[in-house]
Parts: structure tokens; sequence; C-alpha cells
């Protein structure tokens, strides 16, 4: 089920809602979470059904591990209260054994597994195939919806119980941290401190109409960026990448740029949503973006772009390796080596991998503090210092380069389009392009055109891609949706502006597109 579907905005989300608030009022608090957590699985299980048995067993297996872990530490923890001192403990008493490491080893094995197979196993298979001229068989498997997301979010879960920073959770509570359908399809990927607490707290229960109300400003708001602007520059992108062998140079500029802010509308309009449908249950889901195309550095956008995958890699993977602790070469190789996995964890493909190894040593640069940003506080002093409209051009144009391995299908169509853009040539390839903006919206502006100025006609999609851009950038240099619906009070010209918008893109879901992160 979609966000942008007629389904979901007229059915789903009304009856669950209902449902929640009216088993809380009456204090059926634990019948609530169940019937959350049941709506949830029929969210999922709307794309495919056959998708709910991977689920169910994945969160079956952390929480079966999670509860023979729990038994075992209070066991322990009953033999060793007269001697402490036995044993290290970790941050909340409970001691770091074998058996801890065991588990540990085991639900990372258990979720990593999963997510290899159903993910990796054919990309695995196809490059041994290629690498050792064997002739294994390929099994085409279907990728599960989300199962990137809600496997990073379990296994976030049980390394904390396996190294002792969290309790063993009741079943229902555990069952709606993972399936809490906001967040279960594309994130972010939330921490169960952040959600399980708030489950908890009965003052929560409660309909709150500020945090309501906050929620739908939020909810339009992301969902006017997936349909109105997403979709829209999509009609672009997908056609130009479409046509990657015959682009000219400046088409191929402009069809990047067309991919550049489909993924950002999309994927930060899909994060607006969760948060904004978050609010509606009351409940508080972590920021996942902050504006990153203001970014003027590769690491300050990495800080901004997909906060909740960065603070997982960090966590789980940066850290362990030794962080910043082993010396400044050892922190280099970290810093590559997490963003040569966030690559991979975008997709199965060797695009994917190049995508993460080129952000990996941007990144990697900008640690280097070789150069810095004027006016801005660096903890490494830098030898030389650029203004931040010069960063910003820097960060911009790189970010859109390790895009052509990003969406390119192929590193054959990735090269291409670098000899597109550096090749010279002009064909017309634009005018292609830009005709594929042919959107009702656009209807007024081509009937005034054919009775004013029919001569212009043919200028007139180039025209409006660019008014498309510039709409682009103005909308990424200010307020985001988090920040008007956080600062700004909702005055009844906001209100009725959110109205139109709503309507606007209600008309528009006749044609309902997927989010491109669903993909990952």
């Amino acid at each position: 089920m979609l966000f942008n579907s007629y389904i979901f905005i007229f059915i789903f989300l009304p009856l669950t809602l209902l449902g929640w608030y009216g088993l809380n009022h009456f204090g059926k608090y634990r019948l609530a979470s169940l019937f959350l957590a049941g709506m949830s699985l029929w969210f999922y299980a709307y794309f495919n059904i056959s998708y709910l048995a991977i689920i169910l067993c994945s969160i079956g297996a952390n929480y079966l591990l999670s509860y023979v872990l729990a038994k075992v530490q209070a066991k322990r923890l009953r033999l060793n209260s007269h001697d402490t001192d036995i044993h290290s403990a970790a941050n909340d008493g409970t001691p770091i054994n074998n058996t801890n490491r065991l588990g540990l080893l085991a639900g990372i094995i258990l979720n990593l597994g999963i997510l290899f197979y159903f993910k990796y196993y054919d990309f695995f298979i196809e490059n041994i195939n290629l690498a050792f001229h064997t002739d294994f068989t390929l099994k085409h498997i279907l990728l599960p919806l989300g199962i990137s997301f809600f496997t990073f979010q379990q296994l976030s879960f049980i390394i904390d119980r396996a190294l002792g920073r969290c309790e063993h959770y009741d079943f229902i509570n555990y069952l709606t941290f993972v399936t809490f359908f906001p967040q279960l399809i594309a994130g972010p990927i939330v921490l169960y401190k952040e959600l399980i607490p708030q489950f908890e707290d009965t003052k929560r229960r409660s309909f709150d109409s500020a945090s309501f109300a906050r929620g739908i400003y939020l909810f339009v708001l992301g969902l006017s960026k997936k349909v109105l602007l997403a979709d829209t520059f999509g009609l672009m992108a997908n056609y130009g990448f479409a046509q990657t062998f015959s682009l000219d140079s400046i088409s191929t500029i402009f069809v990047i740029l067309a991919y550049t802010f489909e993924l950002y509308f999309d994927f930060s309009g899909y994060s607006d949503m969760a948060i904004g449908l978050g609010r509606m249950f009351h409940i508080e889901l972590p920021l996942n973006f902050d504006s990153p195309y203001r970014a003027c550095s590769i690491k300050e956008f990495w800080q901004r772009w997909h906060i909740t995958l960065s603070r997982f890699f960090i966590t789980y993977v940066y850290i362990p390796l030794g962080g910043s602790r082993k010396g400044r070469a050892r922190m280099l190789l970290n810093t590559f080596v997490v963003f040569l996995l966030s690559g991979l964890w975008h997709g199965a493909a060797w695009t994917y991998v190049a995508w993460g190894a080129m952000q990996g040593l941007l990144v990697v640069w900008d640690n280097l503090g070789i150069v810095g940003i004027q006016g801005r506080e660096e903890k490494r002093p830098s030898r030389y210092h650029i203004p931040p409209w010069l960063g910003w051009i820097f960060t911009f144009t790189l970010f859109n380069l390790s895009l052509f391995f990003f969406r390119s299908t192929s590193m054959t169509a990735a090269m291409q389009l670098f000899k597109n853009l550096f090749g010279g040539r002009w064909t017309g390839k634009l005018f292609e392009v830009a005709q594929q903006l042919d959107i009702s919206e656009f209807y007024i502006f081509r009937q005034a055109i054919d009775m004013v100025a029919p001569a212009l006609a043919p200028y007139l999609p180039l025209v409006l891609m660019f008014m498309l851009f510039i709409l682009a950038f103005y909308l990424v240099f200010h307020k985001n949706a988090y920040e008007r619906a956080t600062d700004n009070e909702l005055t009844s010209a906001r209100c009725w502006g959110v109205c139109i918008l709503l309507v606007w893109c209600i008309i528009s879901l006749s044609q309902v597109s997927t989010f491109l992160y669903f993909n990952f």
C-alpha cells in the first residue's frame, strides 16, 4: 500500500486512526497496540502477501533470540549477584560473557543472512560465475519490500541486547516497534529506545490536536513533494536514462539534475509523510532529512542526508572498527569502508558499490582537512579555505556526478554518461527531454501559447522545464517541510494552502508511482 494512493488516504488511514484512539480511549492499551501492529502488517502485505511470512519469520526469530538472551542473562545475574567482580559489565550492568558474544554472533548471522539471501544471493553467484567460469544457477529471488530497513532496525536491537545496552521487551511492543507502518517500508531506521518507550507511555495514547494538526501539515507537504515534484521530475529522468547512449552534453546535465531532484523530493517527501503520520498517532519519529542540498561539503551533506542510515553505520560499523581511536589512517580507512557498505546496502550491483566508493573518497578528502569552508568551525585546521558558495558548487556538482553510477543500470551506461557530459556534443536532445513534461498542470500554458504566439509553442516545454528547476532550487534553499511544521504557526492561510495542496495531490493520484527507496 502506498501513502500516495486512494485506498491509503480514504480507507486505511482513517480506519487505523479510529481503531487506535478508540481502543486507547477505553483503556485497551495492549489491544490497541495489537490492532496497530495488525493494520501495519496489512499495510505491508498489501504489496505481496508472500512478504508477510518473511517479515513475521524475521520478527519471530529475532524476538526468540532476545528472549533466550534474557533468560540466560537473568540466570547469570542471579548466580553472580554475590560476586560482581567476576565479569566486566556493560552500561546497564549486564555481564559481557561468552553467551552474550554468542548471541551477538547469532543475531548478526541471522539478520545479515536473511538480507544476503533475498538481496545479494544472485549478485554473489553472478560474480562467482564470472570470476571462476562456473555455471551456478541464479534463483531470481523477488526482493521483499523494505527488507533493508526492517532488517537493520532489528539488527540494531539485537546487537544492543547482546551487549546489554537494552532490556527484553514485551512481544506486542516489539512487534509494534518493527511493523509501525509509517517507517516500515522506507525508514527512517528507528532505534528501540526512540519508539518502544513512546508506545509504553499511556499519555501518548490520548488524542493530541496540536500533534495531529502538525502531522497532517507534514504529511500533505511530503505528499506534495512526491506527487507534484518528484513524479514530474521523474518523467524527464526516466526518459533520459532510457536514452543514455543518445544524449548530448546539455541534455545529460538536465537529465541528471532531473534525477537529483526526483530522488530528493521522493525520499524527503516519504520521510516527511512518515514523520507526519507518526505525529497523527502522537508518536515522534526521528528526522531523516535536513536540507542536504544546502550542504557546502560532502561531509556536511552526509550529516543531512538519510540521517538514520548514517547513524546506524557510525554506531554499528564505524565505532566497532575503531572509529577515530586508532590513528588518522585507520579513521580514514574506517570511513571509506562505511561508505562502501552504504553503497552496497542501496543495491546489489557494482554501480552502487562505485557510488559508495566515490562518496567514501570524497568524505575522506574532507577529513584530510586540506580545504575548509570559510566561517565554519572545524575541528581540524585547514590549509586552504574557500567561501561557502564555492563549497556548495563543488558539493552539489560532485553529488550529481556520483548519481551517474547510482541511477545507471550498468557500469557501461554510467561511463557513457560521463562521455556524453564531456563530449561537447549538441544534438537538440534537450527538446525531447523537456517534452516529457506533457502533464495536465501545464495545459493552460500550452493553450495560451497556441492562441497568442503559436511560433513559440515548440519552445514552451523548455520554458516550463526551466521554471520547474527554478522552483526546485527555491524550495531546496528555503525552509524545509519539517522546519515549517515545527517553527511556523498554523495560521488560517497556511491551513487553506495545505487544503489546496491536498486536493491537488488527490486529483493527481490517478497516476500513482512507487517511492524510489522501495527498491533499496
